[in-house]
């Protein structure tokens, strides 16, 4: 009988894995068939290696696995993980085929217990979401030179320090305004909100920062509660939230009218840097140096060329004088002439035509003595000269009518000899 088996076993010749392929095919049915699931326990024979890789074990009390987290994935933890530690891991089931070694291969890692803190944290945020609060349309824009800045956080905290510094750096001569309350520990939420409902009764400041430092997500858990989002959404100056670290989120962060990723960071887009400041102001002066010089460049010209034109009422006068003068002798020299040739043709003639002559002639000189007085009747000279004063305007207008003018209007007075300026204080038709 056994002869028998063996031959037919010999002879059905049956497939032969070898221990590579049993491995992955192990693997393979692994992966296939359990999906990504989260397995809770405790690190132990944790290990950093140089690669970057971290490999460890988690355990209960009756069992443990082996788990490896590849560089990849370990580099998003914001926290470091250390022996003893309680974690929940999602993982992948594997096999480690070089070994044949049942393991985890670890996709994300938290503190054990933050589950429910960070359901709570989801539906809180839907919540508020749903209501509208978080709308962008609600977010206001920070003041660019706040007169006066408002801080909500603990005095102890360093992340104070960092904010004051910052501030002090930046522009010192804006006044800030503190209102102190714990950040951390049972009842924190209610002090904070509190502390926010304050700032936003007093209104003694432009924008407010509501900040701390950075901690586990337990630390900063006061800053998930509903009762401080509801306080900075309705406080009355803009917001700014800068809690944690720059991968630290809170309820705070979506309520708050500009998130920032540190204190520090908040304290900076608060506050206009005085350097920067300095130096715009600077280039602003230049500019308008550039243009006072061109304006008064091109006024000076403009005054040049006015000034080039312009005749002053008194030397207009004095020219229609010598125009007068020198006409008055050109028609006086004509008219001797004229009579010169006139006694020259009547030389010759007849006495009686000689009388008649001499009598034109006569005439002429009486009219000509005539028109030389009328002349000089009609120069603007002769008349200042008699105690008259030519009155004019700031703009060289002659005044003629008291009519035209009005109290305080400034006048110019040409007087035969010299000018003066003058003020009217009182008019009469």
């Amino acid at each position: 009988m056994s002869e028998i088996m063996s031959d037919d076993l010999f002879h059905t010749q049956p497939t032969v894995l070898s221990v590579t392929e049993l491995n992955r095919t192990v693997r393979e049915l692994l992966e296939a068939s359990i999906p990504l699931l989260w397995v809770g326990g405790e690190i132990s024979n944790l290990t950093r290696a140089a690669s970057g890789h971290w490999y460890f074990s988690l355990k209960d009390k009756t069992a443990q696995v082996r788990c490896v987290m590849f560089r990849s994935r370990n580099a998003y933890l914001d926290w470091q993980p250390k022996e003893g530690d309680q974690v929940e891991a999602r993982a992948l089931v594997s096999l480690y085929e070089a070994r044949g070694e049942f393991q985890l291969t670890i996709e994300a890692l938290r503190r054990a217990g933050l589950g429910a803190l960070f359901e709570a944290f989801e539906k809180l945020k839907a919540k508020l979401q749903g209501e509208g609060l978080f709308d962008p349309t609600r977010k206001r824009p920070l003041p660019a030179h706040p007169r006066q800045i408002g801080i909500v956080t603990s005095p102890d905290a360093a992340a104070l320090r960092d904010v004051l510094t910052t501030l002090r750096r930046r522009m010192s001569s804006i006044p800030v305004v503190i209102y102190p309350t714990p950040v951390q520990g049972k009842g924190a939420a209610q002090l904070i909100a509190q502390a926010i409902r304050k700032a936003s009764e007093r209104s003694e400041c432009d924008v407010l920062i509501v900040c701390r430092g950075g901690g586990s997500i337990e630390d900063l858990w006061q800053f998930n509660e509903e009762v401080v989002a509801r306080a900075i959404a309705a406080c009355s100056m803009p917001v700014v939230s800068g809690v944690g670290h720059e991968t630290d989120f809170t309820i705070a962060d979506f309520a708050a009218d500009v998130r920032a990723p540190t204190p520090t960071a908040a304290a900076e887009l608060v506050s206009p840097d005085r350097q920067i400041q300095m130096r715009q102001l600077a280039q602003v002066m230049e500019r308008i140096g550039r243009q006072m010089d061109y304006m008064l460049s091109e006024r000076m010209q403009k005054l040049d060329y006015l000034a080039r034109r312009l005749i002053h009422p008194g030397e207009k006068i004095r020219q229609r004088g010598e125009e007068l003068i020198h006409l008055q002798a050109r028609l006086r020299a004509s008219l001797q002439r004229s009579m010169q040739s006139a006694q020259s043709r009547f030389m010759p003639l007849p006495p009686r035509l000689h009388r008649a002559a001499t009598q034109l002639m006569d005439r002429r000189r009486s009219m000509l003595q005539e028109l030389a007085q009328n002349l000089e009747h009609l120069n603007p000279q002769n008349v200042l000269e008699r105690g008259y004063s030519l009155v004019q305007t700031e703009d060289g207008s002659i005044v003629r009518s008291s009519s035209k003018l009005k109290l305080g209007d400034a006048l110019q007075l040409t007087f035969a000899k010299g000018q003066a300026a003058a003020t009217v204080v009182k008019t009469k038709p």
